[in-house]
């Protein structure tokens, strides 16, 4: 079973029994203690495989729903494939040396003469320098003549993991723009891990995500030596998925089975919406890519009384975007008479859907556990994944087949800094009127519209600082907001000049997991119950909890929260910038709609509408306020400095 040709092509293992008929299919496999070790001397340590298709009479998928729980499995049939640009990146580093290279040059021979028409590739082979094979890719056409033992040629210096992914993204970069419809891969097969140059993870990942754009990338992890986590958090952050490649006999085979299931992509940027708010606490319902051969599964619960969902599909094919909306009939009910003819009763099934929804929610908070490195978020992910898997008795990193099916108690969501939030936080207190917003170098502008004028402040913070920009207590709901530092003017090197680049919203639900908002300046990640990533360069939302992230292509986001309350975020950059220039973000209350009155931050209460006197509390810490105009009944203060300020503004 370990081995990929057994699961593909030979017969199923030894002990298994299927019973199946026209509508159902029932598969056992219990091997004795002899079979296992006729495997391995360690008994089997394996992935049961099994391979099946359905009838699939509707382009957007079979869902079938039992006491509450619903699954969704979309997998459309007779698109074309999507022309695709795959870069292969190989390490040639001297720990490859003998079989490994032996069967990753096998590997690649047959790959890329299985290449389809209208596909192009490179190759780039590192240790401790890079060596890109092609300035650009080159057609299916002359991909024979490049598997060679000089370009395969070992180093017995390091591994510079970073430069080879920095060399792979120069290569997408020029795709980014492009109007043709094709599909930018970067495949990455590595032994080792990060020796020469950038050797710090977080560093190679941050550098990956701002370096790659729309490519997806697959992380080969060749051998236990590999860092596997590291290549799991890459391929996490860039639209894909990491496997490992083990050292056995049929290491080509595997090489090539992993390059088979993304050989064909049909699809690209899908997003399945269940309308009306029928459906929650769905698991992850956006994927970057779909592939010939695979499927998509989405499992969620539904309202009780619901016989059809309404699901909206969009995604681009191999020309344009494409949008479906359909009423998709619930099959597998427990009134439905569709599988009278199965094995056995519906019980079976109706938990296999139920524990089907906690399996997927489960990976889910498991790969945002990996995809954090705050610790207080890092506990709160497992803990949760930790309960459900006792709940329904999952042996997952978080458990264990030691441990009892018993509840643990979920902790209090932490008050302090969420991610990214380090260093000090800094409340300031405002009391203002109905519209408020951060933004530039000034931070933040009052609009007072009885007066139909504005107040401009100025924060002096310093790069690293984060701003409580709203604390509402009452509604369980924070905005704070991370700066970054830009280069002082030209004579005025004593006044600092900061912007914020990554703001987090975070909302206290009252259930089994809060909403945690990340916007940062390439992507916008709303995580719960799971975890799901937009690009901002693409149109796109996120609807989970009852919380809507919708982006507006590389523009704006609007983030509505479920009781009421409507943030504006905007993204702010510059085709050709100075260098006083910075990429940064916006922040935007359009009306306090939602929020108590207990509000506090330094945005301050939205809400109150009514006064007879512009009044500003200001309680700063460390912080240098300036304010360059204050309207009242009584007096209206201003400066020629001030004014010129605001033109600028």
């Amino acid at each position: 079973i370990r081995k990929y040709s057994q699961v593909c092509d030979g017969d199923p293992p030894a002990s298994t029994l299927i019973e199946k008929n026209k509508k159902c299919a029932r598969i056992h496999y219990s091997p004795s203690v002899q079979q296992q070790t006729s495997l391995s001397t360690q008994g089997i340590n394996a992935d049961f495989i099994v391979h099946y298709d359905v009838e699939l009479r509707d382009i957007m998928g079979d869902i079938q729903v039992y006491d509450g729980y619903f699954v969704h499995y979309f997998a459309p049939r007779g698109l074309p494939v999507v022309p695709k640009d795959v870069i292969f990146v190989i390490d040639i580093s001297g720990s490859m040396i003998g079989t490994k290279i032996k069967q990753t040059k096998q590997a690649m021979g047959t790959i890329l003469g299985d290449l389809r028409e209208g596909d192009h590739f490179n190759i780039i082979t590192f240790s401790d320098r890079v060596q890109t094979w092609r300035k650009d890719f080159i057609s299916e056409t002359s991909a024979e003549s490049i598997v060679t033992d000089t370009y395969f040629l070992l180093s017995s210096s390091g591994t510079n993991i970073n430069a080879a992914l920095i060399s792979a993204a120069r290569l997408v970069s020029p795709l980014s723009g492009s109007s043709s419809r094709r599909v930018p891969l970067v495949i990455f097969l590595t032994d080792g891990e990060a020796t020469i140059g950038v050797t710090a993870g977080d560093t190679i990942l941050s550098n990956a995500r701002q370096a790659l754009s729309t490519a997806s990338l697959f992380g080969l992890a060749f051998g236990d030596d590999a860092d596997f986590l590291l290549l799991k958090r890459l391929a996490l952050d860039n639209r894909g998925v990491a496997r490992m490649v083990y050292e056995d006999a049929d290491a080509a085979l595997q090489l090539k089975g992993f390059y088979d299931e993304v050989a064909s992509p049909l699809l690209s940027d899908i997003q399945l919406t269940y309308l009306d708010e029928q459906a929650f606490d769905v698991t992850c319902s956006l994927f970057p890519n779909y592939f010939q051969g695979s499927e998509l599964v989405v499992a969620g619960r539904v309202k009780p009384g619901v016989k059809d969902l309404k699901v909206a599909m969009s995604a681009v094919d191999s020309k344009q975007r494409v949008k479906l909306e359909n009423d998709v009939s619930v099959a597998g009910s427990q009134e439905s008479d569709s599988l009278d003819e199965c094995v056995g009763d519906l019980e079976g099934m109706s938990s296999f859907v139920h524990r089907l929804w906690a399996y997927s929610t489960i990976k889910e908070l498991l790969l945002a556990k990996l995809n954090t490195t705050d610790p207080s978020l890092q506990r709160l992910l497992a803990d949760k994944a930790t309960n459900l898997s006792l709940r329904y008795n999952f042996v997952t990193p978080v458990t264990s087949l030691r441990e009892r099916p018993f509840p643990l108690p979920v902790p209090r969501p932490d008050r302090s800094p969420r991610p990214g939030c380090l260093f000090h936080i800094y409340n300031l207190h405002i009391t203002v009127s109905v519209r408020v917003s951060v933004d530039g170098d000034p931070h933040f502008v009052v609009q007072l519209p009885k007066l139909h004028e504005s107040l401009c402040f100025t924060v002096d913070g310093r790069a690293k600082d984060v701003l409580r920009l709203l604390e509402d207590p009452d509604r369980g709901i924070i905005v704070d907001g991370h700066l970054i530092g830009a280069p002082c003017k030209p004579g005025a090197e004593e006044r600092p000049r900061t912007y914020f680049d990554r703001l987090v919203i975070s909302m206290a639900t009252g259930g089994s997991a809060d909403v945690l908002i990340t916007v940062s300046l390439d992507s916008v990640v709303l995580e719960g119950e799971g975890r799901d990533k937009l690009p901002v360069n693409q149109q796109g939302s996120i609807t989970r909890q009852e919380v809507t992230v919708a982006v507006d292509n590389h523009h704006s986001c609007w983030i509505e929260l479920s009781r009421g309350v409507r943030f504006l975020v905007l993204f702010h950059y510059y085709k050709h910038p100075s260098y006083l220039q910075m990429a940064h973000l916006g922040f935007y209350i359009n009306n306090g709609q939602g929020l108590s009155g207990a509000t506090q931050g330094l945005l301050g209460n939205p809400r109150l509408h009514d006064f007879s006197q512009t009044t500003v509390f200001v309680y700063a810490y460390r912080y240098t306020i300036h304010i360059y105009k204050i309207y009242s009944k009584q007096q209206k203060i201003w400066s020629s400095a001030a004014q010129r300020r605001r033109k600028k503004l």
